[in-house]
């Protein structure tokens, strides 16, 4: 099939862009002629206070990637439907309301009697952190399209709130993006140290991690690198708060792929503590490293995580459930035996269940 993806792709960063990489890369193994249609300007500066892109690319490039769209021309919008007429499949990665415009755009420029099947691809039906216009935007999209496509039973209960068209629901494919350390732990002892990693925004819970270590094992310290929405400012305040300013390290900043490794060369485990999420790659990218995890009962982490075997599950933005968590986790001999359960990620299952939900959802029959 000739099937075009509309997504961010290098030199945007993180996860989306990376997912939406990896599937056109999978797609095209899977025989399926795939062009990806990514952004020159994504959007505004000012609605990401971060860093937008990287110089080197986190995943291999697609090479059948244009990147003509941009937030602030309308006609680029257009345009990219009209290149799209004729093929028979057309995946709108879905991750914020912001771009819901431009896909208006592209499904005007597909006509009105297209015949691409449509598919908006949503990482999150509706942002964590919801603005009043947030619902109006998304739906106006998901009941335009001919499916829509998830990744958790919530997430599907939530978009046919919003549309009438059929929902797929299908667990993320799993993606390994950095190589594994070449060093792993030389001895029995734990290094006492764990790991938070990626971007700080309020419902990734960090706040509540800080409070379960003031509570938890009194010997263990943090290491927190990835950039701070909003700055670093109020993490800090309640770190020296906590008294905790012996026993976390901040590295604010985005952190580069070829640096990853060694993050986790020196930590016992990535903690996820998340008051709600959808999916994650990071698991993955811990066991990658021979890392277990510490995680909430959030999404689809608590499948991606075998409670006693890979990693420690407790209940989101409980600081109790979560310092009891990293108490079971320093467990005399725990911190060896679960990263001894760590088992390499197998991704084909995956993509083969994730590439065959991507064309049920485009199924009109």
């Amino acid at each position: 099939m000739r099937i075009a993806i509309v997504g961010p792709a290098h030199p945007y960063k993180g996860g989306i862009a990376q997912y939406t990489t990896a599937l056109a890369h999978e797609l095209t193994a899977a025989g399926h002629e795939v062009r990806l249609e990514s952004w020159s300007h994504q959007y505004p500066k000012l609605l990401y206070p971060g860093q937008l892109t990287v110089s080197e690319p986190e995943l291999p490039p697609f090479p059948g990637t244009h990147r003509e769209l941009s937030w602030r021309r309308p006609d680029s919008w257009w345009a990219c439907g009209r290149r799209l007429r004729g093929y028979d499949v057309v995946v709108l990665v879905t991750a914020t309301p912001i771009q819901m415009p431009a896909y208006r755009g592209i499904l005007a420029g597909l006509g009105r009697r297209r015949t691409a099947r449509v598919v908006a691809q949503c990482h999150n039906v509706l942002p964590h952190e919801r603005r009043a216009a947030d619902v109006r935007l998304m739906a106006g999209v998901l009941s335009r399209v001919d499916g829509v496509l998830v990744h958790t039973a919530e997430q599907a209960k939530l978009a046919k709130s919003l549309t009438d068209k059929p929902v797929v629901v299908e667990h993320m494919a799993p993606i390994v993006v950095a190589a594994p350390a070449a060093a792993g732990i030389s001895s029995e002892h734990p290094f006492q140290r764990l790991l938070f990693f990626g971007i700080v925004r309020p419902y990734k819970g960090l706040d509540v991690l800080l409070r379960a270590m003031a509570a938890g094992p009194p010997e263990v310290s943090l290491r927190v690198a990835g950039e701070f929405w909003g700055g670093p400012e109020e993490t800090q305040k309640l770190i020296a708060d906590l008294g905790l300013a012996s026993r976390v390290e901040l590295r604010p900043g985005y952190v580069d792929a070829a640096d990853v490794p060694g993050l986790f060369a020196d930590v016992d485990a990535l903690v996820l503590p998340y008051r709600a999420a959808t999916a994650s790659l990071n698991a993955f990218l811990a066991f990658a490293h021979e890392r277990p995890v510490i995680a909430t009962r959030v999404g689809t982490v608590e499948q991606d995580v075998r409670d006693g075997v890979d990693g420690v599950l407790c209940a989101p933005g409980d600081v109790d459930s979560l310092a009891d968590a990293l108490s079971r986790f320093y467990a005399e001999g725990e911190p060896l035996r679960l990263r001894l359960g760590v088992r390499a990620t197998d991704t084909a299952p995956g993509w083969q269940a994730y590439l065959g939900a991507v064309l049920t959802a485009a199924d009109r029959s």
